[in-house]
């Protein structure tokens, strides 16, 4: 079990930006894949981004690409998502979560089993 504890959301201006952090306890963070997730109100969880356990590895949803950008540093046992040219459609609670490496990449079908409490992104226009 690994778990997470997402920090770094707020109310930021459209155009604006933020820096999620994803803290995770435990020595087998650096075994895991790592996602960014978010739900909007009234909507369903969506994928944002993906990262592999070396990190050399990253997939985004097509709503994000070119703004966001995801990281991990094994070291700290901290992922990171980096949200800039922020839009009032990015407003959600934003989710890290882990799941064992997939054989299929980034874009496979194992599930990710371990959340964090979630962080609130508000961008207003």
């Amino acid at each position: 079990q690994v778990p997470l504890v997402e920090s770094g959301g707020g109310l930021v201006q459209a155009g604006g930006s933020l820096r999620l952090s994803c803290a995770a306890s435990g020595r087998t963070f650096r075994f895991y894949e790592m996602g960014w997730f978010r739900q909007a109100p009234g909507k369903e969880r969506e994928f944002v981004a993906g990262i592999n356990w070396t990190g050399t590895k990253t997939l985004y949803a097509d709503s994000v690409k070119g703004r966001f950008a995801i990281s991990r540093d094994n070291a700290k046992n901290t992922a990171y998502l980096q949200l800039i040219s922020l839009k009032p459609e990015d407003t959600a609670v934003y989710y890290c979560a882990t799941r064992r490496p997939d054989s299929a990449g980034l874009g496979g079908s194992v599930p990710y089993d371990y959340w964090g409490q979630g962080t609130q992104v508000t961008v207003s226009s």
